[in-house]
């Protein structure tokens, strides 16, 4: 009889201990074992055990993760579920206690006999700031989950085929690994990485993008079109969100039965426009490819606060083209490309030639072809000395194996051309502002506020340099103005400019008259109504005239110190109305230009071949790399040149000896005459590390 009654208590102490879990706030109880989650709705099998694995988002007990749950909950959930595994007597401190808070994440730390609590913020790679998980084996209920979710991270990044997993050699790595530690690794499965790990971190992938969002309704957003074709005449439209913390890709879609269905593609738009909100979409960057004129006025006409605007990147792109035609130019290239092929066709001359040149490569690729073109001259002019010096040396002229080859002699005379280099020079005096125009523009930074003076300055330093030859000067004034006017040039660009305070504070511009009218286009069309435009003129004056915080010593220490939308947050409150439409303009990007994509990959999801499962997966991982490789490169823009490859393009006319190379691996070149507004259908397939007919993930 008493062991009856211990096993009554028993089990009514544990039935009472389960209804008051803390974790019941966040489901609905349903007859027998099921619950119903709050945030997702979604209904599981399992009580409140399997809640709290859904609810932690944690590739755990074959549990799908809630996609809409909030981080605080998650954070929460995760602590109890890590509590309870080295503690059964769980303590949760009641959620009403307003004295509470939420333990942020760590930063990974270094420390030191001197301090112990030194915080190393330069140490947190990209990734790891998307997924503060991985790494950290406090954060998962097991060391093997958070291995196996930074090994699905790898695979996913770089596009390695599943299949990879039953290689003898890839649990040979991971054994090798673990021998450095005291665990037994196990990399996970083929089938553990697509059917678990896929979804997990499209999940996670899928909430970063959500936590940016938070910004829009200050900041405001940009989408941004990529179109492309490939030789079947296929076009494929891509879709990116970008806003000043960052840039993620949206969706792929294929549009090539309907790419000239102005119903479709403005079906299309709107469709995304209201997946995110007309309220919060500032503007529309087409690249040039996208010619259609209907589809941009029904954006226009349909959404009235909706900008559409040119890409600054491709519009460079098309004046740094229009230069290398020119006959002279042209000439110094075509010369230029004589030596360095002479160099990179012989390994023993390369050699030489670093020996010289201290590893310095005299060849440089750029994301387009004429990019590459005037970096690499800048980069042989550097070089000037050190290579006439090397073709000159003993060790060349003394070696039959050199001196014998026709295209030595044709080097030689080429260096040692004064011609040849006063061109170079020239080349290089009229491109770097452009380049410096399109670094600036390019790598996703919010620049609207700078495009207008930055073309005024190239311009300007071209009429400096060319002071005592009009007819120079004229040929390239004709190519910028025409580009610029026909493709750059945008109402947006001049009042981001006429709010960017370091233009507006700055003595030396001219152009501010100019652009006024402008300014006043942009404002009527983002306050349309006279309420929302009350009191605009006195809050327009406080700014141009600097009264007030606009005035003060921090404002003005902080122009050069801070991005111009972020100084409007900090200093614009004296004209409230005029500081929500200056954060929404200066905080938005110019250009196209994220990274370089592999679009093979959009080749093979968009495949008719595919079944329907084939291309959930391959979107899914297409959606994955993505964003990823957006996380990567936001970082590598802000350490290196944006212009320009870390490796050098190999079939490129710098490099190649062929009379017809294969097109070159650089972004921008699959535009082709797209950029003078002619068909779409003209750009190629670049080179990547999938051809057009490779199985990609073994699918």
């Amino acid at each position: 009889m008493q062991l009856k009654s211990n096993s009554f208590t028993t089990f009514f102490f544990l039935t009472v201990v389960r209804e008051k879990d803390v974790c019941w706030e966040y489901a609905e109880k349903l007859d027998g074992n099921k619950v119903k989650c709050k945030f997702c709705l979604r209904i599981l099998n399992g009580g409140i055990s399997r809640l709290k694995h859904h609810l932690s988002r944690l590739p755990s007990k074959g549990v799908n993760p809630c996609s809409k749950v909030r981080d605080d909950v998650t954070d929460r959930v995760r602590n109890i579920i890590a509590s309870k595994e080295d503690n059964y007597n769980i303590k949760e401190i009641p959620t009403n206690n307003k004295k509470q808070k939420r333990e942020e994440p760590k930063s990974p730390t270094t420390v030191t006999p001197q301090n112990k609590s030194l915080v190393t913020l330069d140490t947190i790679s990209p990734i790891a700031k998307i997924f503060p998980n991985v790494g950290n084996s406090q954060s998962t209920p097991t060391s093997q989950d958070n291995i196996e979710r930074a090994i699905a991270l790898f695979f996913f990044e770089n596009k390695i085929d599943f299949s990879v997993a039953r290689s003898s050699s890839y649990q040979l790595m991971i054994n090798s690994i673990a021998k450095c530690g005291s665990n037994t690794v196990k990399g996970p499965s083929p089938e553990s990485l697509k059917n678990n790990w896929l979804d997990v971190i499209k999940t996670e992938v899928g909430l970063q993008c959500k936590e940016v969002e938070k910004e829009w309704s200050t900041t405001g957003c940009t989408i941004i079109v990529e179109t492309w074709s490939d030789h079947k005449s296929r076009t494929l439209i891509n879709f990116l969100i970008s806003s000043p913390s960052s840039t993620f890709f949206y969706k792929s879609v294929d549009a090539s039965s309907y790419f000239k269905n102005t119903k479709f593609l403005t079906d299309l738009f709107d469709s995304v426009i209201q997946d995110f909100g007309s309220e919060n979409i500032v503007q529309i960057i087409l690249d040039n490819a996208l010619n259609c004129t209907s589809v941009v006025n029904y954006i226009l006409q349909t959404y009235g606060t909706i900008f559409v605007s040119p890409c600054a990147s491709q519009c460079v792109n098309a004046i740094l083209k229009e230069f290398s035609k020119i006959d002279w130019v042209n000439r110094c290239i075509v010369q230029a490309q004589v030596i360095s092929k002479f160099i990179y066709n012989d390994q023993s001359v390369l050699d030489l030639m670093k020996k010289y040149t201290v590893n310095e490569e005299i060849v440089k690729s750029g994301i387009t072809k004429y990019v590459s073109n005037f970096i690499s001259l800048s980069s042989i002019l550097k070089q000037r000395s050190r290579l006439k010096h090397m073709f000159n040396s003993p060790e060349f002229t003394n070696n039959p194996v050199y001196t014998n080859k026709p295209q030595s002699i044709t080097c030689i005379e080429i260096l040692e051309d004064n011609e040849f280099w006063r061109a170079v020079e020239e080349c290089v005096a009229v491109s770097d502002p452009f380049l410096k125009v399109m670094r600036e523009v390019s790598g996703g930074k919010p620049a609207v506020g700078s495009v207008y003076e930055l073309m005024t300055k190239a311009k300007e330093s071209i009429r400096t340099y060319y002071i005592m030859d009009d007819v120079k000067c004229k040929t390239f004034f004709d190519i910028v103005d025409q580009k610029w006017q026909s493709h750059l040039h945008s109402p947006l660009h001049s009042a981001a400019a006429f709010l960017n305070p370091g233009i507006q504070y700055n003595p030396e511009v001219k152009f501010l008259g100019s652009i006024k009218e402008d300014f006043f286009r942009v404002l009527e069309k983002l306050l349309p109504t006279p309420e929302l435009r009350r009191d605009i003129t006195n809050q327009i004056l406080l700014f141009t005239r600097a009264t007030g915080m606009f005035g003060c010593n921090l404002a003005k220490e902080a122009i050069d110190a801070v991005s111009p939308g972020l100084w409007w947050e900090q200093y614009g409150d004296s004209a409230p109305t005029l500081q929500r439409v200056a954060m929404r303009i200066l905080s938005q990007v110019c250009s196209t230009c994220t990274f370089q994509t592999h679009w093979s990959m959009f080749q093979q999801i968009h495949s008719e071949k595919r079944n329907k499962i084939d291309k959930e997966t391959l979107n899914d991982i297409a959606y994955i790399h993505y964003n990823l490789k957006l996380a990567r490169s936001k970082k590598s823009t802000l350490e290196s040149d944006p212009i320009q490859l870390e490796d050098i393009d190999m079939t490129s006319a710098w490099v190649e000896e062929s009379e017809n190379p294969s097109p070159p691996t650089q972004w921008l070149d699959r535009f082709g005459s797209g950029l003078d507004g002619n068909d779409l259908n003209t750009r190629q397939f670049s080179n990547s590390i999938f051809g057009p007919n490779d199985h990609m993930f073994n699918l």
